[in-house]
């Protein structure tokens, strides 16, 4: 699939001109009908065919397949979410708290990954570092130093507030040499750029359909790397989170599937089937290499002094000094150029995607 392709696939886009994809991204009719037809045949075919449920067990299955083949993962490490902070809650609720361990963060997380530790804090007595950075730049002889007793490291693969790369793999092996376990906030990610989190080497990876991957919100998913599994013991629990439901005891599944619990909608699951389709169409070298040439055009129209993000390709994600965030925000959606103000550093933030264009870039410069 041609990107432009893409763009016709997506009504909104004749509306507005949309650059905040880092928050959420309009999906094309293909995700929609997807999702729709799911439904159709979740209340309209399977009570009499197959039966509701093994209709739904097997979406779960297929997405969990084709999740695991988007991410270079086993099938028997992801468990299917609603969302990157349902992720990150579920790993941090099932892992072995006891009073005084350590859970070390970056201060570029999103409250996703900075809520979690606070309320473990509160409730168990761990400790939580915050590991600083230089607008997103993190030091290694400070993180190596932060991690030295450590359990947890909680990080991002590209922070959501300056559209930088953290070095995941270099940060998990210094985590995993100090003893520590590693959970990444990959929602940035997938749909932008490639990943293999086998590459990483991270215990746990999570992230969503509902941003760089074009589906819809509600679709979520978690790795849980083989040898970390057996570290969760799930504070809930529901027929999908054991082997045998109907059993006088219980026993957890073996793989990710664990962290998952009851009944859900099949149709945010079916849409992100349909969205990683239409990525893997266009091809990911494609379309990291569209990003990167609409990033460098906006960023020639920027000064240096406005300019947050890194001058030098990174991501999709570019942050701008703005004297009144908001009201830039609101000014330019008069405009119908749409793009979000983050509180960390007070700037905005433009998210450019495959389906964007020479001309959605020179419209926001026009107005910004």
């Amino acid at each position: 699939m041609d990107p432009l392709d893409l763009r016709e696939e997506i009504p909104v886009l004749d509306e507005v001109t949309y650059l905040n994809t880092g928050a959420a991204s309009p999906a094309p009719t293909s995700v929609v009908d997807a999702a729709t037809d799911e439904i159709e045949r979740q209340q309209h075919v399977a009570p009499a065919a197959e039966g509701a449920y093994p209709a739904l067990f097997e979406t779960f299955a297929e997405t969990r397949e084709r999740v695991a083949e988007f991410l270079g993962a086993d099938t028997d490490e992801i468990a299917l979410t609603q969302s990157t902070a349902d992720g990150i809650s579920r790993v941090a609720t099932a892992l072995p708290w006891q009073e005084g361990d350590v859970v070390v963060r970056t201060d570029c997380e999103h409250s996703a990954g900075v809520l979690p530790w606070q309320r473990l804090r509160d409730t168990q007595g761990i400790e939580v570092r915050v590991l600083e950075t230089e607008a997103g730049r993190i030091d290694r002889e400070q993180a190596t130093e932060l991690l030295a007793d450590a359990d947890l490291l909680c990080l991002s693969s590209i922070t959501w507030n300056y559209g930088t790369r953290f070095p995941v793999a270099e940060l998990t092996e210094i985590a995993h040499d100090a003893g520590a376990r590693v959970l990444v906030d990959a929602v940035q990610s997938p749909g932008q750029v490639d990943v293999d989190v086998g590459e990483w080497g991270a215990d746990f990876v999570v992230g969503a359909g509902h941003k760089w991957l074009c589906g819809p919100w509600g679709a979520g998913f978690l790795y849980v790397a083989d040898e970390a599994t057996d570290a969760l013991v799930p504070e809930r629990v529901g027929y999908r989170s054991v082997t045998d439901p109907e059993g006088d005891s219980y026993e957890f599944s073996a793989g990710a599937k664990r962290l998952e619990i009851g009944t859900t909608s099949p149709a945010p699951y079916a849409g992100l089937q349909a969205a990683m389709d239409a990525i893997d169409s266009i091809g990911i070298d494609t379309v990291e290499g569209r990003i990167e040439r609409l990033t460098d055009r906006l960023k020639e129209g920027i000064d240096d002094d406005r300019l947050l993000s890194p001058r030098e390709y990174e991501s999709g994600l570019v942050t701008i000094a703005a004297d009144d965030p908001e009201a830039t925000v609101s000014r330019l959606a008069d405009e119908d150029v749409t793009i979000r103000s983050i509180p960390s550093p007070a700037a905005v933030r433009v998210s450019v995607h495959v389906y964007n264009t020479d001309d959605d870039i020179d419209a926001l410069c026009e107005v910004l």
